[in-house]
């Protein structure tokens, strides 16, 4: 008598001889997708419009103003009256223009008043709120409500607090000081105004990164003894690198920019000049200096670059470490 044939089934997933499994005809005889006329169309102007946006909106006028710093043309005829003048209009900037150096200094506590006052006290909110307090979603929406809000309408608004007749400010302390128009003060209530603005944007993304944390982090710091400040300082701050570094760049590119709040102030004067302003004045204004106002959005343009170009090597490094 001959024996059977060995035909029980092998592991499952494989075939009835226990090797690789089957593949059925349906599956090996699928076709590959191939994109048809109206998806390449498609795909197509979602890639052409928005570079044709960054490039018609952000590069070509970024080269133009580094192009026309090198030239003089007060705006007015065609292109073909532009001469150029080298490096002149930087060294009439730095050497001939005295509005240039009280404005970078400005632009200058600017910066340190927003990094050393209204950043620490946007990540204090960030980890006040992380604690799910009582209403916390009241303090959340309520501190970040101005960050919606243009800094024109925040001098605006100020603007209520800072009168000297009929301000909040001189009826509380009982003086008649003028807080925008006084150059020894309109500074920094500009600075207040901005901050109570940059405050909310620091803290929704301090909160966001709080967030984000891994808890089990925590929890090793306070097995090992560490207090809660401790804990924050030395785990949580260092693992939202990413955020510290963000919040940095925004900083910065917040002080140099600053234009909406002190432009609806007075303009950019008595006191309150910064370079944005500056470059306003000489594009736009009486002077209409073309070139010359170029140079100044050129050096604005180098200063922030130089942070965008270390965060985003910062970025590329930790891609490249995961």
């Amino acid at each position: 008598m001959t024996a059977a044939p060995d035909t029980a089934p092998g592991p499952p997933g494989t075939g009835p001889t226990g090797g690789a499994p089957e593949r059925s005809p349906a599956r090996r005889n699928r076709p590959v997708r191939v994109m048809t006329r109206t998806d390449v169309v498609a795909v197509t102007i979602m890639v052409a419009v928005p570079t044709l946006l960054v490039l018609v909106l952000v590069w070509i006028p970024a080269l133009a103003t580094v192009a026309l710093s090198f030239t003089s043309w007060n705006g007015v005829g065609s292109l073909g009256s532009i001469r150029v003048v080298g490096d002149a209009n930087y060294v009439n900037v730095v050497t001939n223009y005295p509005p240039f150096w009280p404005a970078l200094r400005h632009n200058l506590i600017w910066l340190g008043a927003l990094f050393a006052v209204a950043t620490p006290f946007g990540m204090f909110l960030a980890v006040l709120l992380d604690k799910e307090m009582r209403f916390s979603r009241f303090y959340q929406t309520a501190i970040y409500l101005p960050v919606v809000l243009s800094l024109a309408l925040i001098g605006f608004i100020w603007q209520l607090i800072y009168s000297r007749d009929q301000g909040l400010l001189n009826a509380v302390l009982g003086t008649t000081v003028d807080w925008y128009g006084d150059p020894r003060y309109n500074l920094w209530a500009a600075l207040v105004a901005a901050s109570w603005k940059h405050v909310g944007y620091v803290m929704l993304l301090y909160l966001a990164g709080l967030k984000a944390v891994d808890p089990t982090l925590r929890e090793a710091a306070r097995i090992d003894g560490a207090s809660e400040r401790q804990t924050f300082f030395s785990v949580v701050f260092p693992v939202m690198r990413p955020i510290n570094v963000i919040v940095l760049v925004i900083t910065v590119i917040e002080a140099l920019r600053a234009f909406d709040l002190v432009w609806v102030i007075n303009k950019g004067r008595n006191g309150l000049e910064t370079i944005a302003t500056l470059v306003t004045q000489n594009v736009i204004g009486e002077a209409s200096r073309i070139g010359f106002g170029s140079s100044m959005a050129t050096i604005m343009l180098l200063i922030s670059s130089v942070f965008v170009i270390i965060y985003l090597t910062i970025l590329m490094r930790q891609e490249r470490r995961q």
